[in-house]
């Protein structure tokens, strides 16, 4: 008897107004100072890029960009906890990436805080930099702490759509 191990449907589409309340179950069991359901409704309706993976049919992780005048900016990426170190930050982050290049961004911005450090691991094993710090950024149990900010030359200067 051999056992047939069956590999995990992934699917990234759009989200969608109704896929928000999922969003906002993953943020609150993700962060400790979560973005509002205003928030994530507010990224739709101005138009930015806001995406949801899905594996097996389960919402599991979601992604929200701005792009605007040639560059893109990360503003949440976020894997549900039970589906963490599996790749799948990873898949979400390469998809949003290739959006940046199809709306001609040259650089994709993010910040991140620097007690995250599996997301600093993520975007540093893609090839992000260190390009600065934005001091007491986030709210933290005590005070703020402190944001870095990494940036990526999606679009090269001879304007071939490959990420550097």
């Amino acid at each position: 008897m051999s056992a047939v191990i069956k590999e995990a449907l992934l699917n990234i589409r759009p989200m969608r107004e109704e896929d928000v309340e999922l969003v906002i179950a993953i943020e609150n069991q993700s962060y400790e100072y979560p973005w509002t359901k205003t928030i994530f409704q507010d990224c739709l309706h101005v138009g930015y890029c806001c995406w949801v993976l899905e594996r097996d049919e389960t919402l599991v992780g979601y992604g929200v960009m701005s792009v605007a005048v040639g560059e893109s900016h990360l503003l949440n990426l976020c894997v549900h906890p039970d589906y963490q170190s599996i790749g799948l930050g990873k898949v979400l982050l390469k998809h949003l990436l290739e959006l940046a290049q199809e709306h001609n961004a040259f650089m994709t911005f993010l910040e991140v805080r620097p007690s995250n450090f599996a997301a600093i691991k993520l975007y540093f094993d893609n090839g992000f930099d260190e390009i600065g710090v934005r001091r007491n950024y986030y709210p933290a149990k005590v005070g703020r702490e402190d944001a870095l900010i990494l940036a990526k030359t999606v679009v090269r200067d001879d304007h071939e759509f490959q990420t550097k």
